[in-house]
């Protein structure tokens, strides 16, 4: 039985409203965010995550700033000066994923062309606006075409396992690695879901079989401990993952333990995806050693919801991510179709031939 599920993001000029995904599954609250320092500060407190939707987040979030310099600023340079300032904010609200600072710089060096152009200052806030607003829509569309290339590339009556949380709530809508899931399910291919819980902030358990359940899509929960028991038994026919940033050369940022789920994919010669959009791939890393990998909150780790799980002067560490080598990666699933070894070529062409997001006029 499937359920309406509210749009996780929302904006009206002004005001970006989100579901606060560390309140689900529990409630559902909606937060209002006015100001370039609230959208970074609900990006970092992973009200708003997954890569391209806080990507979209930050997008908005310039915008917001734009409509706020334009009031305030008394030059073109002032109101420039006050957009860098709010890109700096919202880029450093997190480091890993490379589709925030993608994404702001897009709308940021719009507003420089067209401030450098002659273009006033409120001109330009209301273009951000409509620039923002874009690249949200085509999310959405670019989630579509990489869920319908992964489902082409899967066996019938397939059984996926899936980490952390891909859907709706880690993009504009639809879904990486779960729009795959979802579009598998929609040709009669998929048999089931395994969704791995994802310590230690349990997106997995709260947020992917939250979307699973109101689509009406079988899984079963699994504790992350339980992978390699359902691949070595034969019950896994794909692993599917998301992805943060990917270098150059094919080595992938992602939730921690997916490096994991990956070795053990090729242990049992099972094929190992990832589903991510262009914008997840960047040129200027040229392997996994180039990426950040951002530490968290200790907290999380020894306690689960403020429930405590250890003693709390127990030390901790609490990578958000990990980098898989590009060698256990069967192929990337894009909106340009799937990606092959040797990934040195093969993301190089994509990245030539696919062109500047559709968000933005050029």
């Amino acid at each position: 039985m499937t359920a309406e599920r509210p749009a996780h993001i929302a904006y009206e000029p002004g005001t970006l409203r989100i579901i606060d995904q560390t309140e689900l599954p529990e409630r559902v609250e909606v937060v209002a965010l006015t100001s370039p320092a609230d959208v970074a500060g609900a990006i970092r407190a992973m009200q708003v995550r997954g890569a391209p939707a806080i990507g979209i987040a930050g997008a908005y979030g310039l915008a917001i700033a734009a409509l706020l310099a334009a009031e305030q600023a008394d030059s073109a340079d002032h109101f420039l000066a006050m957009l860098s300032d709010a890109a700096h904010v919202l880029e450093s609200a997190r480091p890993t994923a490379v589709n925030l600072s993608w994404a702001v710089n897009e709308l940021l060096n719009e507003a420089k062309r067209r401030t450098n152009a002659g273009e006033s200052a409120k001109s330009v806030a209301a273009r951000l606006q409509g620039a923002a607003a874009a690249l949200h829509a085509d999310d959405v569309e670019t989630c579509r075409r990489i869920g319908n290339a992964g489902a082409a590339l899967l066996p019938d009556g397939v059984a996926i396992l899936t980490h952390c949380n891909t859907g709706d709530f880690a993009t504009g809508g639809y879904g990486t690695a779960l729009g795959v899931v979802r579009s598998a399910w929609s040709a009669g291919k998929l048999r089931e879901v395994f969704v791995g819980e994802t310590r230690p902030q349990l997106q997995g358990a709260r947020l992917t079989t939250y979307e699973l359940l109101t689509d009406g899509i079988p899984f079963t929960l699994v504790a992350d401990t339980m992978a390699g028991y359902l691949m070595q038994r034969g019950n896994v026919g794909a692993v599917i993952v998301g992805a943060d940033r990917i270098a150059a050369n094919g080595d992938t940022a992602n939730k921690v333990g997916t490096y994991s789920l990956a070795v053990l994919a090729q242990e049992n010669r099972i094929p190992f995806y990832v589903a991510a959009p262009r914008s997840s791939f960047d040129p200027a890393a040229a392997s996994g050693a180039d990426i950040k990998i951002e530490e968290r909150d200790p907290a999380e780790v020894l306690t689960v919801r403020g429930v405590p799980l250890a003693p709390p002067q127990s030390p901790v560490v609490n990578p958000a991510f990990d980098v898989t080598p590009a060698r256990y990666i069967t192929a990337f699933i894009t909106e340009f179709g799937a990606l092959t070894p040797p990934y040195d070529s093969s993301i190089a062409q994509m990245l030539r031939q696919a062109p500047v997001h559709a968000g933005v006029a050029h």
